[in-house]
């Protein structure tokens, strides 16, 4: 009989041990900062605004944003809510010889090669350390490291009275 209650003890415990998770240190269980998956249907999303980085970057972009993002900025309403999702399309910044041709002089600008996707999702409890916001970005679909992730949140806070967001509405 103590046999049969023994064995059920440790296949009890063994049952419990491969439930729960094992402990791991606080900043370990908090849930990841950064974006690892690009959003489906992103390029069915509404337009948002366009930008043109000089300098190095040499780049021009577009910023989609999903419904609830769209809704947000119309309606000027900050902080942007729990599910605003904002996908920032990046190309270099080039020259088109067709266009130039027809105006007779260098003064039309295309999107080149792509350059990079980035991401940002509104989750308040999920991306709580980052204002409630999760950060992505991905060269060739895959996502950049957390290293070269680090920076992002940092930089987007000097703009808290946006919400974290650079980007204002183009109607």
């Amino acid at each position: 009989m103590r046999r049969i209650v023994f064995f059920l003890l440790l296949s009890a415990a063994a049952v419990v041990a491969s439930i729960v998770p094992a402990a791991r240190p606080a900043d370990e269980q908090a849930s990841p900062v950064f974006v690892t998956k690009i959003p489906s249907g992103y390029r069915d999303w509404r337009f948002i605004s366009t930008a043109h980085e000089a300098g190095n970057l040499n780049s021009i972009g577009v910023l989609l944003g999903n419904e609830v993002a769209f809704q947000a900025y119309r309606e000027g309403k900050l902080p942007f809510p729990d599910g605003t999702m904002l996908v920032a399309l990046h190309y270099k910044h080039v020259a088109s010889d067709e266009n130039n041709k027809v105006f007779g002089q260098p003064q039309s600008f295309v999107a080149g090669p792509p350059t990079n996707v980035q991401v940002m999702v509104k989750d308040s409890k999920k991306y709580a350390a980052t204002g409630g916001w999760g950060f992505g970005h991905f060269q060739d679909g895959k996502p950049a490291t957390s290293a070269f992730m680090k920076p992002c949140f940092p930089c987007h806070a000097k703009e808290t009275d946006h919400d974290f967001v650079f980007t204002r509405y183009a109607p």
